[in-house]
């Protein structure tokens, strides 16, 4: 099995429009510098039901998984009871997060001007913050020390979990790729072209997009219309997409093919993904 890449977004405050999601365009952009792409997102709100089933499609796959959010120490915060659901484990303390979080305790009290007490209820409680599925490892964060965690499957999967904030969750996303998918980075280099089609319509350039899937396998056709284009108007964008060493022969045929066929097109884009 091939690995791909996936996030998973938890919260009821994304999926009510109370927060919006950040996380999607900058996980995009954080795969694409290292030459790599997000195959899927799901978003799922604060329902442990939904949630382990979401984590179990995640530890059945061989990809490799981020999900952000939901491993709070709050009522609502279920994220590492359903990563050790889904897994079929206990949860325990992990003694490196137990470290890290009573490190951050000492700071807070120390910029508090507090004395520090390690069994105070709410110190004690801090701690939840460091229970995580059995065999899970530690993911380092660089803002306040609270770490989040990560779970491999038997099935090859890796989900990596950090904090709903991007203030955490960005560097420490950056932290797993660069620490455990270096051997991934630039390994397929992908291209995109693509044309301004004006006057088209899809239902006619539909057949010469199969043509061209199946002459030029495993290259994609993609077709993007818009209706109301600030600067170009009606138009279809429409390309090939797919390995860099493969991409050039199906843009050749399908720009010729267009020119065969008369349609009126406009400027052509190139992108690296």
């Amino acid at each position: 099995m091939t690995s791909a890449f996936g996030l998973i977004v938890v919260g009821d405050e994304i999926l009510s429009g109370k927060r919006a999601d950040k996380h999607l365009p900058k996980v995009i952009e954080l795969l694409a510098a290292r030459g790599l792409a997000l195959a899927y997102a799901d978003y799922v709100g604060d329902d442990p039901a939904r949630i382990t089933v979401t984590l179990e499609r995640a530890f059945a796959s061989s990809d490799v998984v981020f999900s952000t959010g939901g491993i709070g120490a709050t009522p609502d915060d279920h994220t590492r009871q359903c990563a050790a659901r889904a897994l079929g484990v206990e949860l325990a303390l992990h003694p490196q997060a137990e470290a890290l979080i009573r490190e951050r305790m000492q700071d807070v009290a120390r910029e508090q001007g507090h004395p520090y007490d390690p069994d105070s209820a709410d110190n004690v409680h801090r701690l939840n913050m460091g229970v995580f599925p059995a065999g899970a490892r530690v993911i380092p964060n660089p803002y306040n020390k609270i770490p989040g965690f990560s779970c491999s499957a038997p099935s090859g999967a890796s989900v990596h979990f950090v904090p709903g904030f991007p203030v955490m969750a960005w560097p420490m996303i950056e932290w797993v790729l660069d620490q455990h998918c270096a051997h991934l980075f630039h390994r397929a280099p992908q291209v995109e072209h693509s044309v301004l089609v004006f006057g088209a319509m899809e239902a006619a350039l539909t057949p010469l997009m199969e043509r061209i899937e199946r002459d030029h396998a495993p290259v994609r056709v993609f077709s993007l219309p818009s209706v109301d284009h600030p600067v170009h108007g009606r138009h279809i964008e429409l390309g090939v997409k797919g390995p860099a060493e493969l991409v050039p022969a199906a843009w050749t045929d399908l720009r010729a093919s267009l020119h065969q066929i008369g349609a009126n097109c406009g400027p052509e884009l190139v992108r690296k993904l």
